[in-house]
C-alpha cells in the first residue's frame, strides 16, 4: 500500500556539528498574556510564520475555562506526532503499512515533591494492529530512540533562557 503523505528527506549525513546540535528546524513561537495577563491562563500563541495563532486557556482543573488549548494538550500532540512520524519511517523501511498506527498522548501537569515547584509526566500509547506484538514492540523501541520529544522526556534537553536587551 501507498501512502500518499510526504515523508521528510533527512538525512543524518547533513545533520551533524561536532559535538553541538545543528538545527535542522527551528520553530519560533511568542506567547503574550492577554486579558489577565497570564500567558498560560489567557494567553495567545502565535509562530513567525503564521501558522500557528491561537489562544491559550488553563484547564478547569487548574482554575481556568478550559476555552482554548494549555500549553499540555500542546505538548502532548507533539510528542505523539513525533513518535508516530519515528514509528511511521521505520515502519515503511521494513515494509510495513503505517496507516493503521496511533500514537495516544497523555501528559500530567502537577507538582514537584522535591521542590514544591511542577512538573510533567508523559505516557504514551501506541496501538498498531495488524503488526505481530514482537515486531511492534522492537520498532517501537528504535522509534523511541529517533524521536527527540521521547528524548527530552527521559534525558532532558538543553535548554537557555535570557532576557531580552
Amino acid at each position: 500500500m501507498s501512502d500518499p503523505s510526504p515523508v521528510p528527506a533527512l538525512s543524518p549525513d547533513d545533520d551533524y556539528d561536532g559535538a553541538a546540535v545543528a538545527p535542522i528546524y527551528t520553530a519560533r513561537v511568542g506567547v503574550s498574556g492577554g486579558a489577565s495577563a497570564h500567558g498560560r491562563a489567557t494567553g495567545r500563541a502565535r509562530s513567525s510564520d503564521g501558522a500557528l495563532d491561537l489562544e491559550l486557556r488553563a484547564p478547569r482543573e487548574l482554575g481556568g475555562d478550559a476555552a482554548g488549548p494549555n500549553p499540555e494538550q500542546l505538548f502532548a500532540t507533539a510528542v505523539a506526532a513525533c513518535l508516530h512520524g519515528a514509528l511511521s519511517l521505520l515502519a515503511r523501511r521494513h515494509a510495513l503499512d503505517p496507516a493503521p498506527i496511533r500514537v495516544d498522548a497523555s501528559v500530567s501537569f502537577g507538582r514537584d515533591p522535591a521542590d514544591g515547584g511542577y512538573l510533567l509526566r508523559t505516557e504514551l500509547l501506541v496501538e498498531w494492529p495488524e503488526v505481530d506484538r514482537s515486531t511492534a514492540a522492537e520498532l517501537l523501541a528504535k522509534a523511541a530512540g529517533l524521536c527527540p520529544y521521547v528524548k527530552m522526556t527521559r534525558q532532558g534537553a538543553p535548554s537557555t533562557i535570557r532576557l531580552a536587551p
